[in-house]
C-alpha cells in the first residue's frame, strides 16, 4: 500500500482507515457466515428474554405493533448503514473509523468513546438479567451477598471464555442461539389452542409509561453497528457482512414477535406482572413447571451469548482504536496463546462489573442514552461519507441517494430525539459525567502524545490516495 502521510500539529490524530494487521492477527482463525449471523443476533437480541417490559409499560397492543414497526424504522435503517460502512472500511475500529474519516479526530474519538460507554454499560446489564431468572430457581440469588457473588462470579467466567479466541464464541453463539430459542418454539406452539385473539388489542389497565415502553424497544433492537468493530476479523467482509446482517434482521424480529404473540394471546394476568422474567412464569401457565425451568435455562444461556458476543465488540474496538492511533498502543496487545486483545477485554469486564449493581432500567436507559448519542454521530457520518467520497469502492451500497439518505436517517433520528426526552435525571446526570469525561479523555490522550508519554501506533493515511486515484477504489454508482 502507498503510504501518504500528511503534515499535522502534534496534538493532532490523523486520519486513517484502519492499521494494518499485523502479522499475528493474520493467521487468526476468521469469522464465517453462520457463526456472524448469530453474534449479530446476540449483539441485538438473543432472543425474547427483555422484551415483556412493553407490555407492562403500555400494553399488549402497542407492544406488538412495537415489535412490528420499530425494525423497519430503526433495525433495518441501521443494518443498512453498517452493511455498506463495514464493507467499505472493513477494518476493527468499525464506527470509530466512519466518524474519523468524515469529520476528523475530536468526532472520531467522541464517537469512540461514547459507543465504548454505551456497550460496556449493555454488558453491565446481561449477568444482572441472567440472575434475575437464577432467582425465579434459586429465590436466595433475589438480593444480598448472594446476587452479588453470583454476578461477580458469572462475569469473570465469562470474560475468560472471551480471551479463549472469538471463533470459539461464534460457535458458541450458534449453538447458545439454537438451544435458548428452542423453549419458545415449544410455548409458542403449545400456547395455539389457549390463544384468544382479542386480547392482542387490549391497550392495558394502567397509565403509560412512555419512558419504558420506548427504552425497552429501543434496548431490545439496537446495537447492529456493534458488530462493525469485528470486520477486521471476518472472512471476506465485503461479501458475507451484507449477508449476515439481512439473516440476523429477519431473525431477531421472528424471534421477538412469535413468543410476544403466543403469551399475550393465551394468558390473561394483571399488566403490572409483565416484568423481565414473565416469559417463564407465562411457560408455567402454559404446560407447566417443566417449561418455565426450560426458559429459565434458556435465558441463562442467552445471557451469556449476549455477555459474550458484545464484551467481543468492545475489546476489539479498544484494539482498533490503537491500531488508529486513538489509543496508546498498548491497548491493541493480544494473548500469545489465544490471540484475542486480552486488556481490552480486562477493562471492558472491569468496567462492566463496576456498573452492573445499578438498577437494571438505569442501565438500560443509560446504554440507550450514550448510543442515542453516538448515533447523531453515525447517522451524519454516513451522509457526509457518500459526499466526501463519491468514488469510493462500496461493495455493498445502500441503493439510494443523497437526499434519501437524509430521510432514511431522519425518521430514526426522530425516535433518538424521543429517547433523550423521556430520560430520567439520574441518567441524565450519569450520561452528562461520562460525555464530559469523553471530552475530556480526548485532551488527555492528545497531551500523552505530545509528551511522548506512552507509545503510538504510527498511522497511515491513504485518503488522499484513494480521492486522487494513485489507489483507486471505483464506484460505478452516482452518489
Amino acid at each position: 500500500m502507498a503510504i501518504s502521510e500528511t503534515s499535522r500539529s502534534s496534538h493532532e490524530l490523523p486520519l486513517t482507515t484502519a492499521a494494518e494487521p499485523s502479522g499475528n492477527k493474520a493467521t487468526a482463525k476468521k469469522l464465517t457466515l453462520i457463526p456472524l449471523v448469530f453474534l449479530i443476533y446476540f449483539e441485538v437480541a438473543g432472543g425474547p428474554f427483555g422484551e415483556e417490559p412493553a407490555v407492562q409499560a403500555a400494553g399488549p397492543l402497542l407492544a406488538i405493533l412495537g415489535f412490528l414497526i420499530f425494525p423497519f424504522i430503526w433495525s433495518v435503517p441501521e443494518a443498512l448503514i453498517t452493511a455498506e460502512l463495514s464493507t467499505a472500511f472493513p477494518g476493527n475500529g468499525g464506527f470509530v473509523i466512519w466518524a474519523h474519516r468524515a469529520f476528523g479526530s475530536f468526532v472520531g474519538s467522541m464517537m469512540g468513546s461514547l459507543k465504548f460507554l454505551s456497550g460496556v454499560i449493555n454488558v453491565a446489564s446481561f449477568p444482572v438479567l441472567c440472575v434475575t431468572y437464577l432467582d425465579k430457581l434459586f429465590p436466595v440469588l433475589e438480593s444480598g451477598w448472594p446476587r452479588n457473588v453470583c454476578i461477580f462470579a458469572s462475569t469473570v467466567v465469562l470474560s475468560f471464555l472471551n480471551y479463549t479466541g472469538l471463533a470459539i464464541v461464534g460457535y458458541a453463539a450458534v449453538v447458545l442461539g439454537l438451544v435458548s430459542l428452542s423453549p419458545f418454539l415449544v410455548m409458542s406452539a403449545m400456547a395455539i389452542p389457549k390463544i384468544k385473539p382479542h386480547r392482542w388489542g387490549s391497550l392495558g389497565t394502567k397509565k403509560k409509561d412512555w419512558n419504558l415502553y420506548f427504552n425497552t424497544l429501543f434496548w431490545n433492537l439496537n446495537f447492529w453497528d456493534n458488530v462493525s468493530t469485528l470486520a477486521g476479523e471476518v472472512d471476506e467482509p465485503q461479501k458475507t457482512f451484507p449477508l449476515a446482517l439481512l439473516i440476523a434482521v429477519i431473525f431477531t424480529c421472528v424471534a421477538y414477535l412469535i413468543p410476544l404473540f403466543a403469551v399475550t394471546g393465551a394468558v390473561s394476568v394483571d399488566q403490572s406482572r409483565w416484568e423481565n422474567g414473565f416469559h417463564a412464569e407465562a411457560a408455567e401457565m402454559i404446560a407447566g413447571k417443566w417449561l418455565k425451568i426450560w426458559i429459565e435455562i434458556g435465558a441463562v444461556l442467552s445471557s451469556i451469548g449476549l455477555f459474550e458476543a458484545q464484551l467481543s465488540s468492545s475489546a476489539y474496538q479498544l484494539e482498533g482504536m490503537a491500531e488508529m492511533g486513538f489509543l496508546p498502543k498498548f491497548f491493541g496487545v493480544r494473548s500469545k496463546w489465544f490471540n484475542t486483545p486480552w486488556l481490552g477485554i480486562l477493562i471492558s469486564a472491569l468496567m462492566s462489573l463496576g456498573l452492573s449493581y445499578m438498577n437494571f432500567t438505569d442501565i438500560i436507559s443509560s446504554a440507550n442514552f450514550l448510543y442515542t448519542l453516538g448515533m447523531f454521530l453515525e447517522f451524519a457520518s454516513f451522509i457526509w461519507l457518500r459526499r466526501k467520497l463519491p468514488g469510493l469502492k462500496r461493495p455493498y451500497r445502500v441503493p439510494l441517494k443523497i437526499p434519501g439518505l437524509v430521510v432514511m436517517c431522519m425518521i430514526p433520528s426522530a425516535f433518538l430525539v424521543l429517547i433523550i426526552v423521556f430520560a430520567t435525571k439520574i441518567v441524565y446526570l450519569i450520561c452528562g459525567v461520562m460525555t464530559i469525561g469523553a471530552i475530556g479523555w480526548y485532551f488527555l490522550i492528545n497531551y500523552f502524545r505530545k509528551k511522548k508519554i506512552f507509545e503510538f501506533n504510527e498511522v497511515i493515511d491513504d485518503l488522499d490516495n484513494n480521492v486522487n486515484g494513485e489507489h483507486p477504489k471505483v464506484d460505478d454508482h452516482n452518489s
